[in-house]
């Protein structure tokens, strides 16, 4: 693993070969000088999950620093987005007046549904840049949040399983989470907003033009040239590959981390808690830069 170094004052300290990297040395409620936000945005491309410790921000502060990388997504879904605040999406089992959900909840089955991997807004035209999660309430067991490096899972993927992605498209569907759990139908008005989109399963990075797997298992139920129950099982075998201990950093939350992610070339997902227990946890979601754009698949003759 690299070794820790210092950009611009900031310490920071990789945390697995693969990806992620602690950052220290700055206050997140404060703004960024222009050196100071360049070197917090290479530390991200270099490392793609970063983490910021001790951070008590307010979501305004959270949403400012946010900002400073793009515009931010309102989530079409009341029951999930703050009504003070709507660009923070709650991720969480406490509705917004701090009253804990039964688990049987419709909104604690969704949430539950990022226990398994996938990748924010890989639904929407133009998906997600990046997403930035606050750790308000945690749990003292389970509520981990892994990520993989989505370019060492597609490099490292044997030739039958990159072969067989080649140049395909995948389908990624919103309302493919309701076949998954007992989550609230979506009304007319949130379908209309959200149709299936057709995605590159291979795709380049428009920042740094690495290729990465582009899969958001919770939102695909096609492949182009599959039949349906075949294109599932096959990214499900691709999720599984990409699961590999290799390319996961596993986060352990500590009280105030903040945790950025770059939607682009990573997946994540959260390890089971107690659903009894409060688990309060801030996130904005940072608007995509275009539309996903293919990587060049090399064919052999």
């Amino acid at each position: 693993m690299m070794a820790p170094y210092e950009r611009e004052g900031l310490a920071i300290e990789p945390l697995h070969d693969a990806l992620g990297a602690r950052v220290r040395g700055l206050d997140l409620a404060q703004a960024l000088t222009p050196a100071v936000f360049n070197a917090v945005h290479q530390a991200w491309m270099d490392h793609l999950v970063l983490v910021f410790p001790e951070q008590r921000v307010s979501d305004a502060q959270h949403i400012a620093f946010a900002r400073m990388f793009g515009d931010l997504e309102r989530h079409h879904q009341d029951i999930i987005k703050s009504s003070r605040e709507p660009e923070i999406f709650r991720v969480s089992n406490v509705d917004d007046n701090g009253n804990l959900m039964a688990p049987d909840h419709p909104t604690v089955s969704q949430v539950r549904l990022a226990q398994r991997w996938h990748t924010d807004s890989s639904y929407r035209t133009v998906p997600s840049m990046g997403s930035i999660l606050h750790g308000l309430e945690i749990t003292e067991e389970g509520g981990e949040t892994c990520f993989t490096n989505m370019y060492a899972v597609y490099d490292a993927l044997p030739d039958r399983l990159r072969d067989k992605v080649g140049d395909r498209k995948l389908r990624h569907d919103f309302e493919y989470l309701t076949t998954l759990a007992p989550i609230k139908p979506l009304t007319d008005e949130e379908r209309a907003a959200m149709p299936p989109v057709w995605q590159p399963m291979r795709r380049r990075h428009p920042v740094t033009g690495r290729a990465s797997l582009y899969i958001s298992p919770i939102y695909n139920d096609a492949i182009e040239g599959l039949e349906d129950d075949e294109a599932v099982a096959f990214v499900g075998e691709l999720t599984e590959f990409a699961a590999r201990p290799e390319f996961v950093y596993r986060h352990r939350w500590e009280a105030d981390d903040i945790v950025m992610w770059d939607n682009r070339c990573t997946m994540h997902r959260v390890t089971p808690y107690d659903l009894d227990k409060r688990r309060v946890m801030h996130r904005t979601t940072i608007v995509g830069d275009g539309p996903v754009v293919a990587a060049e698949y090399p064919h052999r003759d």
